[in-house]
């Protein structure tokens, strides 16, 4: 097949504007249906389509644009089918309470979903491109290409079966309200970030092997190792914008504030890594100079009460559980007398 030029000789002018088309395409249904369920499934699907499109018109499919290819549409493929499943189940995503009905609002989320899919898919886009693949490649199995096909599959392994096991944990009643630690979760508070993080590096690692090991040189070798930018973006999306930040502070202050487990909340912090996955028996005497630096706890991530929480609504629902507490004893001192004296 023949190599397809398109725009550019990095794919990358195409794949912006296939991208913008593809999220504009289901933000249209969205919004005019307020309807949840694609969000998701459009980005993880955008993934893709631009893999198979750029490998498409690249006119040359060595294994190593074949292998980094498709972990990303695997990669791609399963979480999109996993949220959608799980969108399915739960009806809708509160994500978008507050801006369901707002225009600009709404579809601010969607062009910061646009960037996410452009930029994550960069090492892909860039080592199917045409100023690449014009060169002679190394033959597929060295060991960058090795090690990136082994840590692909821990942290695919990772990101699938933690989602797995949140997953049917919240599904049973039992559950409901308690930490979820099992599993995985017993080694890292959020061991599917880490896997989704590992194998974006590990993708980065096969793609950039080209130049790497000289074959690749001038310009095409700069855009290959630039493309680093992918994994970056994803691991700082994941760590300071759209994962830890809004779940580990946030979700401690709504667990201490309603009592909801807060203190098998606090003790499993405390023995379990944020996100490196790591023994708790180890971790929890480990010193905290440590844990916020080497294992990535750092300080926007910890909930002090003293500082974080609405005091108000603590006494409020201590108060609320003393008056329950005493309505209970009441009821069982009644309880204890003879017929006709309560």
């Amino acid at each position: 097949m023949a190599v397809v030029h398109a725009l550019d000789d990095y794919y990358l002018a195409i794949t912006l504007l296939i991208t913008i088309g593809y999220q504009l395409f289901f933000f249209t249904i969205a919004f005019s249906l307020k309807f949840d369920k694609l969000t998701d499934f459009a980005g993880g699907t955008n993934f893709v389509w631009l893999a198979i499109i750029t490998l498409a018109f690249s006119g040359h499919h060595n294994p190593r644009q074949v292998v980094c290819s498709l972990f990303i549409m695997l990669w791609g493929a399963r979480l999109s089918g996993f949220l959608l499943f799980r969108i399915i189940k739960t009806g809708k995503d509160d994500r978008f309470d507050d801006m369901r009905d707002k225009f600009f609002s709404f579809l601010g989320f969607w062009v910061f979903q646009m960037v996410w899919v452009w930029t994550v898919s960069l090492p892909v886009t860039v080592l199917n491109s045409p100023n690449v693949t014009k060169s002679k490649q190394p033959d597929f199995g060295t060991g960058r290409d090795i090690a990136g096909v082994i840590l692909f599959a821990v942290g695919f392994i990772l990101e699938s079966v933690s989602d797995i096991q949140k997953y049917q944990f919240r599904s049973n009643p039992v559950n409901k309200g308690k930490v979820c630690d099992v599993g995985f979760f017993t080694w890292s508070r959020h061991p599917n970030y880490f896997g989704e993080i590992i194998m974006h590096f590990s993708i980065f690692m096969i793609a950039i092997s080209p130049a790497a090991y000289g074959y690749v040189t001038g310009q095409a070798y700069n855009a290959l190792y630039t493309t680093i930018l992918g994994p970056f973006f994803l691991t700082l999306l994941l760590m300071f914008v759209s994962g830890l930040t809004l779940q580990e502070r946030p979700g401690a202050k709504k667990r201490y504030e309603s009592g909801n487990h807060w203190e098998s909340f606090s003790q499993y912090t405390k023995r379990t890594s944020i996100l490196i996955p790591f023994p708790p028996q180890l971790y929890e005497p480990m010193p905290t100079i440590l844990k916020r630096t080497i294992f990535l706890e750092f300080p926007i991530y910890v909930f002090d009460p003293a500082k974080h929480a609405d005091q108000s609504k603590v006494r409020g629902r201590e108060a609320e559980e003393g008056h329950n507490e005493g309505q209970e004893a009441g009821q069982e001192s009644n309880e204890g007398l003879p017929n006709g004296q309560h």
